[in-house]
């Protein structure tokens, strides 16, 4: 597996080392249960995926690497590099600037930027009209590219399904900056609509199935659907494909609902001439990070921690599959964590931040389930367990606790 060069800042020698020893005893990545880190007040159950992912340090790098070789140029990045505040920040510290923000407004106008300038496209890819206006200026878009592979693969599957009179139907939230490009893509060589999830996918359904006027699409599927798109003849064959970030077991379900709907109105003998088989756009990474997570909830933690920027997609997901479980505090650094009585969380479902009194029990130990989305920093997620760690060690005892710990690590069940 490559490696990559990113800022020593981002990296973590606890994180490292819990990780080197996961891949030595599971070179293959099949065991997704927790990683025991066992400190007698206190015990963790460390997922055993977590964290940067493929397609984000190769974005990291590649931005580090601009800024250091261009330090008298106007350098942009079209949005967010990853969902992550802390690289965000240390990056337009260092003179980057942002044309749009994460919800799609544009905080830099076009007139501003110029031929002479460095526009990083982001890992989340960029729409084909934004692409179209980089090209009019006279702009690179490939030399700074930083698209998610993975994310291309999505858009290579899109094509591919066009090609073969295929819907693309896209498993994503419409706002979203990969699923704006995503759908960008797709629209250009086959009808395309975006879905947010099994409900919305059921109301399609039964559109297809005629138990809902084909014109209620339009009211549905508002501003989420591509130009001129006819549902009585651009729903006859189907492919779902997915914003790389979201739950991949939704995705999957989706999938499998849309097969279903198929096989009822054609018939099983014609399902492959109305539904096409498109799981191979499930990212690894997303998909091992959600299989790992969901092996913590089978831990008898008492509470889950989840580190990560509050708009990524990911770590929201990491999020919902835990809170199933377990109380859920998802906080985005170390600094969250107040005391030992109290934790200042974002509250994911009504987007807010809120305070939580008492939320370690009075129980020894106490158990704790956590993990990070693929945009945080491991050093981010060794912040956050040295805080939650010196809640129950005296200050002059934690580095060795670490060290002990470290030289036992055992996996549950092992």
């Amino acid at each position: 597996m490559r490696k990559f060069d990113i800022p020593d800042k981002y990296r973590s020698s606890i994180i490292s080392e819990v990780k080197r020893y996961r891949r030595i005893a599971d070179p293959l990545k099949k065991d997704f249960s927790p990683t025991r880190l066992d400190f007698g007040s206190v015990v963790f159950y460390l997922a055993r995926h977590f964290g940067f992912c493929f397609g984000v340090e190769n974005a990291i790098e590649k931005a580090y690497s601009i800024l250091d070789e261009n330090p008298d140029k106007n350098i942009y990045l079209l949005s967010e590099m990853i969902h992550n505040p802390l690289v965000n920040r240390d990056l337009q510290e260092r003179g980057l600037r942002f044309v749009f923000d994460y919800t799609g407004k544009q905080l830099i106008d076009w007139d501003e930027i110029s031929r002479d300038d460095i526009v990083i496209i982001p890992a989340f890819g960029v729409s084909l009209e934004v692409e179209k206006t980089l090209k009019e200026k006279g702009i690179n878009t490939q030399v700074y590219n930083t698209t998610c592979p993975f994310v291309e693969k999505v858009w290579n599957k899109s094509a591919e399904l066009g090609k073969k009179d295929y819907t693309v139907i896209i498993h994503g939230k419409h706002n979203h900056e990969e699923t704006i490009a995503t759908f960008s893509h797709a629209r250009q060589s086959a009808p395309s609509v975006i879905i947010l999830n099994l409900e919305e996918a059921k109301q399609l359904g039964k559109i297809i199935l005629g138990e809902i006027p084909t014109e209620k699409f339009y009211e549905f599927f508002e501003g989420k659907y591509s130009e001129d798109f006819n549902p009585e003849t651009d729903l006859v064959k189907v492919g779902v494909v997915n914003q790389t970030t979201m739950l991949a077991s939704e995705t999957q379900q989706i999938s499998d609902y849309f097969k279903e709907v198929m096989i009822r109105k054609y018939g099983a003998e014609n399902i492959k001439d109305h539904f096409a088989d498109t799981r191979d756009t499930l990212c690894y990474a997303t998909n091992d990070n959600q299989r790992a997570t969901s092996a913590l909830t089978e831990t008898d933690a008492d509470l889950a921690i989840v580190v990560g920027g509050y708009n990524s997609s990911n770590t929201t997901h990491l999020a919902e599959i835990l809170e199933s479980r377990f109380p859920v505090y998802f906080i985005s650094d170390a600094e969250k964590i107040l005391s030992k009585r109290e934790i200042f969380h974002f509250n994911f479902h009504k987007k807010v931040d809120v305070v939580t009194r008492n939320f370690l029990p009075g129980k020894r130990p106490v158990k704790i389930a956590i993990t990070s989305g693929a945009s945080c920093p491991d050093k981010t997620m060794e912040d956050v367990l040295l805080k939650l760690i010196s809640l129950f060690v005296p200050p002059e005892d934690i580095k060795g606790e670490v060290n002990r710990v470290l030289n036992e690590l055992k996996t549950v069940g092992n």
